[in-house]
């Protein structure tokens, strides 16, 4: 079948490609094959199988489903086959089928479809081609035992099942992997995501029954006032002034994030699955024509989403998903004229766990043993260990008179304890340190003060190492210390301002 000379919306080679490498596999496999297809966020995968399904009706004498997991999904979907002039119906709670003989094409969501098909509802006698959305959500494989006839056409970004016990080579025969992301950045369907990762300490994350890190310790450590003020600073270091949109676990997580940039002055909306469909469009529509509008969200926006002028995603959480990885960055990746790359900030070390979002996967791999992936994925004690703090480029300004940066914890620590010292010294030590680098650059106590406060990443860097040498990192124990060092480190700079002052500079610090 010569797809070029059929098409009649614009399609670019490499969809022409993949469209025609399906239709192979129509005319060579059995009519109960499952085929899975693979093709990054923002490569047209419903563009394809809408062309697919135009194909398939115009020269098959079957009707086609396409099964979707959210009603947005259904909604978009159903647009685009009209685009495609498929005609096309949606079949949800509300409808009614008393037409659907008039119909060769209908879209649907999941359990919706499973109770009309349980109350024998809808006819499926003659459905020839059933094409799965977003295939890797596991919970459409309970439909396919009513579609034993019909050739299934799996579609996603990430060929790795949502359940690790459910392998999707269990359910898809063959995977055709389609164009990679590094392709369409290189071609400029894709823009580049710069990725900026900032170390931030995981141990006290707990792993839920599904995989993933659960919502409540998610919860516990992203609302905490460090880690609100580390997302504040951050955004501010690389995404002030840009379209930003922000992912967090948990609903909880996101209220306090719009709460602290309210209160920091930045314009900003709180989205979730409680607002209505009214609250929602409202949202969006204001995040679409403010050019610095800030959404923060869980979830909900990682599919059915798209807005091409977002110019930075935020990662205010950490996952195991690969999947969630993608989808996440994905909704930063729309290529435009004026748009050929996206900020990235990772707060959940995802960068170190799943690496370059760009990076060449070998799919088929991962498809056919997805232990392997599974299994090379590394613990989140493994990345915590290999943190190296660094300075911010503009923090280095404010200590330019300091040449002693590095406070190496690890080597003070066996070092204190060799000479016979509680480990309790090695905190002392460091903030001793500290209170040094902010005096020598400070021409009073208040500019002192000042400058400890924006050592905050540092100091927690310090924590996380010295709680690794102690082998005690619960959540509360590391809260407690990163408190009493800030507090320890203030009075340290109250106390003895003036006597470290003049022994560094050998004259008591001018008083106005």
């Amino acid at each position: 079948m010569d797809i070029q000379a059929i098409t009649e919306k614009q399609l670019y080679d490499y969809q022409k490609e993949a469209i025609n490498k399906i239709f192979k596999s129509f005319e060579n496999a059995p009519e109960n094959y499952h085929l899975l297809y693979q093709l990054p966020t923002g490569g047209g995968k419903t563009v394809i199988f809408s062309e697919i399904v135009r194909q398939y009706l115009k020269y098959y004498k079957k009707k086609v489903l396409v099964l979707t997991h959210r009603i947005e999904l259904s909604k978009q979907t159903s647009k685009m086959l009209n685009e495609f002039k498929v005609e096309n119906k949606v079949i949800n709670s509300t409808a009614k089928l008393d037409d659907q003989d008039n119909y060769s094409c209908f879209v649907a969501m999941v359990e919706t479809l499973k109770n009309r098909l349980n109350d024998n509802k809808v006819d499926i006698s003659n459905i020839g081609l059933v094409i799965v959305d977003e295939a890797h959500y596991n919970s459409f494989t309970k439909l396919f035992k009513f579609f034993d006839s019909s050739f299934i056409l799996g579609v996603t970004a990430t060929p790795l099942s949502s359940n690790n016990k459910l392998p999707m080579h269990e359910n898809y025969q063959e995977l055709i992997v389609g164009e990679s992301i590094a392709s369409l950045i290189e071609n400029n369907f894709l823009a580049k995501a710069n990725i900026y990762s900032y170390n931030v300490g995981l141990t006290s994350l707990e792993v839920g029954a599904n995989g993933d890190y659960t919502v409540k310790s998610s919860e516990d450590l992203y609302t905490n006032t460090d880690m609100l003020s580390k997302l504040i600073s951050a955004y501010e270091e690389r995404s002030k002034g840009k379209k930003t949109l922000i992912f967090n676990n948990g609903i909880n997580t996101s209220i306090e994030v719009f709460h602290a940039f309210k209160r920091a002055g930045y314009p900003i909306a709180h989205l979730d699955n409680t607002n209505t469909k009214k609250e929602r469009n409202l949202i969006l529509k204001w995040f679409n024509k403010t050019p610095n509008a800030i959404i923060t969200s869980v979830s909900i926006l990682t599919t059915g989403f798209d807005e091409p002028s977002i110019e930075s995603i935020i990662l205010n959480r950490a996952t195991k998903s690969l999947t969630l990885y993608y989808q996440m960055i994905g909704r930063g990746s729309r290529f435009l004229p004026t748009k050929s790359s996206f900020d990235v900030i990772d707060l959940g070390n995802n960068f170190y766990r799943f690496g370059p979002w760009s990076a060449n996967l070998d799919w088929q791999k991962m498809f056919r043993h997805p232990d392997y992936y599974v299994d090379a994925i590394l613990s989140d004690e493994e990345i915590e260990s290999n943190f190296k703090y660094e300075f911010p480029a503009e923090l280095k300004k404010d200590f330019a008179k300091t040449t002693d940066i590095e406070f190496d914890v690890k080597k003070v620590y066996i070092a204190t304890i060799a000479a016979g010292e509680t480990s309790k010294k090695v905190l002392e030590k460091s903030i001793v340190h500290h209170a040094k680098m902010c005096i020598e650059n400070s021409e009073d106590v208040y500019d002192a003060l000042l400058l400890a406060k924006k050592l905050g990443n540092d100091i927690d860097n310090r924590i996380h190492k010295y709680s690794k040498c102690i082998s005690k990192s619960t959540h509360n124990f590391l809260d407690w210390l990163r408190n009493d060092y800030r507090k320890k480190l203030n009075s340290y700079l109250r106390t003895n301002f003036d006597s470290v002052y003049e022994e560094i500079y050998g004259t008591p610090p001018q008083k106005e």
